[in-house]
């Protein structure tokens, strides 16, 4: 027997949740490959490169340190895939307090974004973590005055030889990841000095002091001991990521990313609505990791999770998403794989 509400006896929503092409058809949220970035860790070789092999992170299930020789492949792969680009970060085999490994033309990240870009072409846009945390003996994101505490405007300064090198690596997208109070303003003024206007600036506006972290710094080999609170974000303030990102849109920005995506999409949101420019995320080690432990031990199904995450991410407002799970998702996509 039929039940129809007197008020409305003709509103039946579910009809457009009947079968998966109706479901598809009248989708609110569409992923695309183009939106997703692969990062990559790329270890330097401490002896010789012939016996070096990739190095699995234990913490991130699937993911590895790569070799320059498994980058090439693993860029190779990426551009095949249809995303859109490669996010690089540098495991140096030496640290000092300055990161002088960032700023050497012969240093494993930069050496890292030329061959990327022989592989890639411009079938992908290279990008390249611009923040000293992994060549520092320290393991903070800047310069630490006498005090040990983030010296600010120092930090700057490396930034901006940072940014030179990149640049002239062939990077062409620099990912400002340091959260230091003028970094976009400083490393813009600097490329366009440099001959390198055409370099464009991802800010991440809104980067967190987050828990989710923890992957990460085995991934990086990361030698940080105590925090970053006083220059990241804190997870109770909402506002000041929205505040954060409007300044770094000022100071010439042309992207903003909110990281963690998933604990901060309320904060996404935010500027997504707010920004002139488009708007990135960061489905950060943590989130990753997440999934992949539960999904191991049954606790959740894996690829639905995946999906799942990665669409209320777009939801939000997210343009752009970084993603360890790039690569893979992009064949779902193709394949006409949703939540």
């Amino acid at each position: 027997m039929t039940v129809n509400t007197p008020e409305a006896p003709h509103i039946r929503p579910r009809r457009l949740r009947q079968i998966d092409a109706m479901r598809r058809s009248v989708a609110e949220t569409r992923l695309h490959p183009a939106d997703l970035t692969l990062p990559i860790f790329v270890r330097e070789s401490a002896g010789d490169p012939a016996a070096e092999q990739d190095v699995p992170i234990e913490a991130m299930p699937g993911v590895v340190q790569h070799t320059l020789d498994s980058l090439r492949k693993t860029v190779v792969r990426a551009a095949d895939s249809g995303i859109g680009g490669v996010m690089l970060f540098g495991v140096p085999h030496t640290r000092d307090a300055v990161g002088s490994g960032a700023t050497d033309p012969g240093g494993i990240l930069n050496v890292a974004t030329r061959i990327a870009r022989e592989e890639a072409g411009d079938t992908l846009v290279v990008q390249t973590d611009l923040c000293l945390d992994e060549f520092t003996d320290h393991g903070h994101c800047g310069v630490l005055d006498a005090h040990g505490n983030v010296d600010n405007d120092t930090t700057l300064e490396r930034y901006q030889e940072m940014a030179i090198a990149q640049a002239e690596a062939g990077s062409q997208l620099l990912g400002l990841s340091g959260m230091m109070d003028g970094q976009v303003a400083a490393v813009r003024k600097t490329l366009d000095s440099h001959g390198h206007s055409g370099v464009a600036i991802l800010a991440y506006s809104a980067k967190y002091a987050s828990a989710l972290y923890g992957p990460f710094r085995e991934a990086v080999d990361s030698q940080l001991v105590g925090h970053r609170r006083s220059y990241q974000l804190d997870p109770g303030n909402r506002r000041e990521g929205l505040r954060e990102a409007t300044i770094d849109i000022a100071e010439g920005a042309d992207i903003v990313m909110v990281k963690p995506a998933l604990s901060y999409l309320d904060v996404l949101s935010d500027v997504a609505a707010a920004s002139t420019v488009p708007v990135w995320a960061y489905q950060v080690s943590g989130e990753y990791s997440m999934i992949e432990a539960a999904a191991a031990r049954g606790w959740i199904e894996r690829e639905r999770a995946i999906l799942e995450s990665i669409t209320s991410i777009t939801r939000a407002g997210a343009d752009g998403i970084l993603t360890y799970w790039a690569t893979e998702l992009a064949t779902w996509i193709r394949e006409g794989r949703t939540a």
